[in-house]
């Protein structure tokens, strides 16, 4: 049992849920922040289990299904391509009826979850649009170069259903309120495509073989990078207009700003046109300590 667990756990990387989960938690603690400098945190932990569940019920299950189902879709081409042809499905460590059975399992799941947050209809009611978009990102990259993108928007949707999830009903009154999530998907966004498209520099060559669309593969591995640098750029400046939307947030935003900033300049100086060696190193460790910094930093800086 403990192998198969394992398999499943292995299949759809369950460790990288820490590129999104942070930014859900940090649009989170700035929705319950903001009736007052008290925050809306109810004492009652019977009161607020619910809508903590329901986010982390949410996230897991979303992205469990969205991963299997990426490597359900994409089983033939993984085998084809010899960076891949190791992972789980084109090895036969586990039949293409089981991966499905995942994804079935996970979306229902997600729907579920949302019911956690009634009577807030708003998650429940976008359940299954927010699932197509995460779903439909496995076929992106058969038709546009975009899929960097898609993936992007995927991830950005965290901190936004987050904010839709704990403020729906503000939201629907002004939707001014979701300015700061709106600034944090947006910025999400432009970080994941970036980092995404150094990860696609690997299968530049194979993708423009087999008719895949990637930025790698479209315009050359050298300017991909350069156009990851752009997206960067746009995160770090997305990022800093968060404080002129949450004003709580100070000194230490700055510093983990900063920080992050630090992070991005590490992560591209470890990757070149002639040398994609250390991308897995860019990718998980310098992206995997992002969300954490910023998340850390917002929890520190708001007043509670």
């Amino acid at each position: 049992m403990a192998a198969t667990l394992r398999t499943y756990l292995e299949l759809v990387r369950f460790s990288h849920t820490i590129f999104a989960l942070p930014f859900a938690a940090m649009a989170a603690l700035v929705a319950v922040n903001r009736e007052g400098a008290g925050g809306i945190v109810p004492a009652e932990p019977a009161t607020w289990l619910r809508p903590v569940a329901g986010m982390l019920l949410c996230m897991v299950s979303a992205r469990t299904a969205a991963m299997a189902f990426n490597r359900l879709a994409d089983r033939t081409i993984d085998a084809a391509n010899p960076r891949t042809a190791s992972r789980h499905l084109p090895r036969g460590d586990i039949s293409a009826a089981r991966v499905l059975g995942l994804v079935v399992i996970s979306s229902a799941v997600f729907v579920a979850a949302t019911l956690l947050f009634l009577p807030n209809r708003l998650p429940l009611l976008l359940s299954l649009p927010v699932l197509a978009w995460l779903l439909g990102y496995s076929y992106a990259k058969r038709f546009t170069a975009l899929a960097h993108v898609w993936l992007g928007v995927a991830l950005g949707l965290a901190p936004v259903a987050a904010w839709i999830a704990l403020r729906g009903q503000t939201l629907l009154r002004d939707p001014a309120d979701g300015l700061p999530a709106a600034i944090l998907g947006l910025a999400v966004t432009a970080w994941v495509a970036g980092f995404d498209i150094i990860y696609a520099c690997q299968d530049a060559a194979f993708d423009a073989a087999h008719g895949l669309h990637s930025v790698p593969a479209r315009i050359g591995v050298s300017r991909a990078l350069r156009t990851a640098k752009w997206l960067h750029a746009v995160t770090l400046a997305l990022l800093a207009l968060v404080p002129l939307v949450v004003p709580e947030l100070g000194w230490i935003y700055l510093g983990a700003w900063i920080a992050i900033a630090g992070l991005l300049v590490w992560e591209h100086s470890l990757v070149r046109p002639d040398d994609l060696s250390r991308v897995n190193q860019a990718f998980f460790t310098a992206n995997a300590a992002i969300g954490m910094v910023l998340l850390a930093a917002i929890a520190a800086d708001l007043r509670w």
